[in-house]
């Protein structure tokens, strides 16, 4: 074997600027740098922004306790072409329009300039979100290595990667509720039409986003390298099959406070949380249902209600994330009238909170959840099983790996709509039901396979430190 013990790697991290992939890249920038190399991590500006105000983080570089606790990571910010205060979310063809067509070019300007400073170490990869289809192209320009960190399970990524083959099967674009099922998917056993990525649906492949995430998909098997959030254990036979094509590696979850608690000083949440604990530790343990759908996800405020008043005729105690922009309606009146003063004693409101700090609270015995992957692995770590409601992107498809693969869950609704009656009938039997204990017992095991991954010899840690092995060996190689 090469040595490559002498061979200082210098990665440039460009996250996504979602809440849901901000996380995960900030843990594995840490990781890194905590197994020896150096990190240059860039936030686009207003993400900057918002960190620094959510958090009331008076320090202009993110990164500084890191460092101070002898990690290598500097931190920089890139504009993305609107001003601070645009409203993304309002404007978000336009925005994504922009990310896809001109923000490349301001990475590219970023990136040459940054290899041209005399005060940046030689720069030797490149680790972009998947997402981001510019990457392959830059990292060729800069002989960089190209390592794509994709954020969402390894039966997304396979899926996406394989669109032509779902399109030459005539199962691209997914027509209203049709429901077929897909064998041909390599290292997926089957998956039903309802299960696939929201931007597979007709009514979506119109939309800038979709276009953006198409483009992204078309790249990803140009990477050097494919870092996955995900666990060997819990898809090893679809990230076995990855593996065969490109370097494929399953580093999940990539949570940096296992080991060093020090590091989760560095501000991640774009909302001020509220801290719920005393409220969580005057129930009985295992009594209280958290639900949340995300950062970014949208529903209606039919949904809602009918939600709100499910849990009120199930009786449970539960805690609520309702952040102000929920309702796709942009009505700030998201609750039904007089629902927040019967809910005294029983239920709590807020508009954010510290997501694991919730799940690990031993209060908490269920989480009604729209399926992102961040909050679905969170949930794993904590044992916490789930009630879904998946809305948009890979939801639906993350939903199949909970209820279907994994067990760990059941469907919030069995039909199309949203019922109330439906509602308080699924919480009260998943959260003292005869099935209840099942689903706890089955959340344990998944949350042992997490942890065990994490631990020392685990298969994240070992694929993590293989993963760099290699980047040294290629590097060396060249």
């Amino acid at each position: 074997m090469a040595d490559t013990s002498c061979c200082k790697l210098h990665a440039i991290i460009f996250p996504l600027p979602y809440q849901g992939h901000i996380n995960p890249f900030v843990n594995l920038a840490i990781k890194l740098a905590s197994k020896g190399l150096t990190i240059t991590f860039v936030h686009a500006e207003h993400i900057h922004h918002t960190l620094t105000k959510s958090n009331m983080d008076k320090e202009t570089d993110l990164f500084s306790a890191v460092r101070k606790s002898g990690l290598d990571i500097r931190y920089s910010t890139i504009t993305d072409g609107f001003p601070v205060e645009f409203d993304r979310p309002l404007h978000l063809d336009e925005y994504w329009r922009s990310l896809l067509n001109d923000f490349p070019a301001r990475v590219d300007e970023f990136i040459g300039n940054m290899i041209g400073s005399a005060d940046s170490p030689p720069v030797s990869v490149l680790i972009a979100d998947s997402f981001f289809a510019w990457s392959p192209g830059i990292a060729r320009k800069y002989d960089l290595l190209n390592v794509s960190f994709f954020t969402q399970p390894a039966l997304v990524f396979t899926v996406g990667c394989h669109w032509d083959l779902v399109t030459q099967n005539g199962h691209f674009p997914v027509k209203g509720d049709n429901e077929e099922e897909l064998k041909y998917v390599p290292g997926v056993d089957s998956i039903s039409t309802k299960d696939l990525m929201s931007y597979f649906k007709e009514e979506e492949i119109e939309t800038v986003v979709h276009k953006a995430v198409f483009a992204a998909f078309h790249e990803m098997n140009r990477a050097d390298f494919v870092l996955h959030y995900t666990v060997q254990e819990l898809e090893s036979k679809t990230l076995d099959t990855l593996s065969k094509n490109q370097p494929t590696y399953a580093i999940g979850p990539v949570y940096s406070f296992t080991n060093r608690p020090e590091t989760t000083r560095v501000a991640k949440s774009l909302r001020s949380e509220l801290d719920c604990t005393k409220w969580l530790d005057s129930k009985p343990p295992g009594s209280v249902l958290y639900v949340s759908f995300g950062s970014v996800v949208q529903t209606s405020k039919q949904v809602i209600q009918e939600i709100a008043y499910g849990l009120l005729l199930s009786e449970v105690n539960f805690l609520w994330v309702a952040r102000e922009d929920i309702l796709k309606s942009g009505d700030s009146d998201i609750f039904p009238d007089g629902f927040q003063d019967e809910i005294k004693g029983k239920g709590l409101i807020v508009p954010w909170c510290d997501q694991i700090m919730v799940l690990s609270n031993r209060g908490v015995g269920g989480f009604v959840t729209h399926c992102g992957w961040n909050s679905t692995l969170e949930s794993m770590w904590c044992g916490v099983p789930m009630i879904c409601n998946p809305v948009a992107y890979d939801q639906p498809t993350n939903r199949k790996l909970v209820v279907e693969d994994l067990k760990i869950g059941i469907n919030l609704s069995d039909g199309v709509s949203i019922h109330r009656e439906e509602v308080a009938e699924k919480i009260s039997g998943f959260m003292s039901g005869s099935a209840s204990q099942g689903f706890r017992d089955q959340a344990e095991k998944v949350k042992k396979i997490l942890h065990d991954a994490l631990d020392n010899g685990g298969s994240s840690e070992r694929n993590l430190d293989k993963f760099i092995y290699d980047l040294r060996a290629k590097i060396i190689n060249l």
